[in-house]
């Protein structure tokens, strides 16, 4: 009688343990590999980001309880905490929780409200360990953007060979050691409807517009059609530029 009640029990808790999900780690970093994809093929970057996003990169611990996310201009901290489904929900201050999952080797951003659904996969890259949130994103979509080597077909350097690396340095451009490509907030507000870039000249710079056209690259400059006391609003000029990838 005691033999049979404790298998009873036994079936029981094991029973009972079976029916609650079980809760994959996901802690790690996370790139929405959908927007860089879209962004290869060599067209708007924007438009590629707007379309896949906004959301940019998760950074996940679970052991902490913490979630960060970034939209390309905008650090988020929220509290990780297990759901009933076997997913995750992080929640933020001032705001909803937002359900996070895993579907297979995707990590899928529920949609809400406020934003569309959202898939993201591990990131491959290596970063400093100091590196700002985002900076695996970044590496990645410069690499697939605008990887590879070009050739200068017009401006200065005619001629030269190109190499954008994904770390953000630029090799070929007489004068121009580096460049960040604009993927969000105020930059993004200047530029308005156009893509726009910083090129960096020693110790000094300037933001420039550019029009990516499959293997074709024009770079302008950016002239400020604003007031003197408003933030600027840019729009091509001159064209400095043109690039064309071999």
């Amino acid at each position: 009688m005691r033999k049979a009640l404790v298998l009873s029990l036994l079936t029981f808790v094991l029973g009972g343990c079976a029916s609650v999900p079980a809760h994959r780690d996901i802690s790690g970093v996370w790139i929405n590999q959908a927007a860089i994809d879209a962004a290869a093929n060599g067209g708007n970057l924007r438009e590629a980001l707007l379309a896949y996003g906004p959301n940019l990169e998760w950074d996940i611990d679970a052991k902490n309880s913490t979630a960060y996310y970034t939209n390309g201009f905008e650090l988020v901290e929220g509290k990780l905490l297990p759901a009933d489904d076997g997913g995750w929900q992080v929640s933020f201050y001032g705001s909803s929780a937002t359900g996070l999952r895993l579907d297979g080797e995707t990590l899928v951003q529920d949609e809400t409200d406020a934003e569309p659904r959202q898939a993201f996969v591990r990131s491959r890259v290596s970063v400093a360990s100091d590196a700002p949130l985002g900076s695996s994103f970044e590496t990645s979509l410069n690499s697939a953007y605008m990887g590879g080597n070009w050739r200068v077909v017009s401006g200065m350097g005619q001629g030269n060979q190109v190499t954008f690396t994904p770390d953000g340095k630029l090799q070929g451009v007489p004068g121009i050691q580096g460049y960040v490509l604009c993927l969000a907030g105020d930059c993004a507000s200047m530029s308005g409807e156009y893509d726009s870039l910083w090129l960096q000249q020693g110790e000094m710079g300037a933001a420039h517009i550019f029009v990516r056209d499959g293997r074709k690259l024009e770079i302008f400059q950016a002239l400020d059609a604003s007031a003197p006391d408003d933030m600027p609003q840019f729009y091509p000029g001159q064209r400095e530029w043109l690039l064309e990838k071999l």
